[in-house]
């Protein structure tokens, strides 16, 4: 099996839950053949600092409906190593939500690219806070 770019990502949030319009939008993702979710998880710490990590198939059956049907086989690679280090950065009492997934949009471009004899020298994720700042200092350009 080929596979597109591999992503990981982790979002953290103030509440021990995920809201249904998350799901809702990783549905959409996944649907739309976007993305393809590799593996998920969720590290819990509570209030005196101790964690819990929890694999989609160890969700109650609420939370689990939710996520179950965006997720085929669960490959468990996400590493221990990266799952500890979010677990050590955490607040107590906080959530997050670790994310391995496939940019399956992207496998038919790299396709074309490979297929072209053409090679990546760049791979840059650039965070909309920069974007913004640039375009906020362009406008305030006058000429």
């Amino acid at each position: 099996m080929t596979l597109g770019p591999i992503e990981m990502i982790c979002i953290k949030f103030p509440d021990t839950f995920v809201k249904d319009e998350i799901a809702s939008a990783l549905r959409a993702l996944v649907e739309s053949q976007t993305i393809r979710i590799i593996d998920i998880l969720f590290i819990k710490k509570d209030e005196s600092g101790n964690v819990m990590i929890r694999e989609v198939n160890e969700l109650d059956e609420v939370d689990r409906s939710l996520f179950t049907p965006l997720i085929g086989d669960i490959t468990e690679l996400i590493a221990e190593e990266d799952v500890e280090t979010i677990a050590d950065s955490l607040n107590n009492h906080s959530f997050a939500a670790l994310m391995l997934f496939e940019h399956t949009w992207a496998t038919a471009f790299r396709d074309a690219v490979l297929n072209a004899k053409g090679q990546l020298l760049l791979n840059d994720r650039i965070p909309n806070s920069v974007i913004e700042e640039v375009m906020s200092t362009q406008s305030q350009v006058t000429v």
